[in-house]
């Protein structure tokens, strides 16, 4: 019995190893079962791709928004107030200043055309009909017919530099936005460089990631400036121009009505 026992106690003795590598073993296949399909998942690589092609696709909204917080809205917003505003008053301009063009070529043959027919009483209800400056300059020469054609040329000239004013009111708030647009950028631009060597002198250290953050804060007011400058400029030399336009046309019509008036009063005698 004793023999018996201790034959079963040394094939144990034997055999335990081998038992233990048979567990181990699988244990390791178990592991290497469980581990497999996570390893073989090719879902990674999908999400990636999926990342990098909605990061290339992002709108210019998305993109003006993005730079706008990198840039620090604290130096951003000013900048952005002044396109807002400086816009506002560009497109409120474009609008007045197109309502205010007139076809003066047939606003003149309507004046003649009145005068021939009913007088000076007729011509003014022509030009008080019609809108615009030209037709207003009009209006006030005729009043001004009872008095002479030398009062009639100088009321011309006078509510002329009137209605010039007019159609320039405004145009001096553009030139503001155009000015002071870049001027906050290149604040922004300032401060950020201070806040950079703040840091350098901080840390002790010159290290790119101390010295960028200040850097593209400054980067970035100073281009948002230049920006809304560029876009405010473009509207102000159109907003000029048109008002060019609108001079000149007042200015030869302007001519014309005297010449017509002095014409009526002739074969009026």
């Amino acid at each position: 019995m004793r023999k018996l026992i201790a034959l079963f106690m040394l094939a144990g003795i034997l055999f335990a190893p081998v038992f233990a590598n048979a567990q181990e073993a699988e244990a390791d296949s178990a592991a290497q079962e469980e581990t497999t399909p996570v390893a073989e998942e090719p879902a990674a690589s999908p999400m990636i791709v999926d990342d990098e092609i909605v990061a290339e696709e992002q709108s210019f909204h998305q993109v003006v928004k993005e730079k706008f917080i990198e840039g620090d809205p604290v130096f951003m917003t000013p900048v952005l107030i002044c396109l807002i505003l400086g816009l506002a008053v560009a497109l409120e301009r474009i609008i007045t200043l197109n309502l205010s063009t007139t076809n003066t070529k047939k606003l003149l043959s309507k004046v003649e055309d009145a005068l021939s027919s009913g007088g000076v009483e007729a011509a003014k209800d022509v030009t008080k009909s019609t809108k615009g400056p030209v037709a207003s300059i009009f209006t006030q020469g005729l009043m001004r017919y009872s008095e002479g054609i030398e009062m009639v040329e100088k009321s011309i000239i006078a509510y002329g530099s009137v209605e010039m004013g007019r159609l320039e009111k405004g145009l001096v708030w553009i030139s503001l936005f155009i000015s002071l647009a870049p001027m906050l950028g290149f604040m922004g631009t300032v401060i950020g460089m201070i806040g950079a060597f703040d840091s350098i002198e901080a840390a002790g250290d010159i290290s790119p990631s101390l010295v960028a953050g200040g850097i593209k804060i400054a980067l970035l007011t100073t281009v948002a400036g230049l920006i809304v400058a560029i876009i405010l400029q473009l509207f102000y030399n159109y907003c000029v121009a048109k008002i060019d336009s609108l001079v000149n046309d007042m200015e030869d019509a302007s001519i014309t009505l005297v010449d017509i008036l002095v014409k009526h009063k002739l074969t009026g005698k």
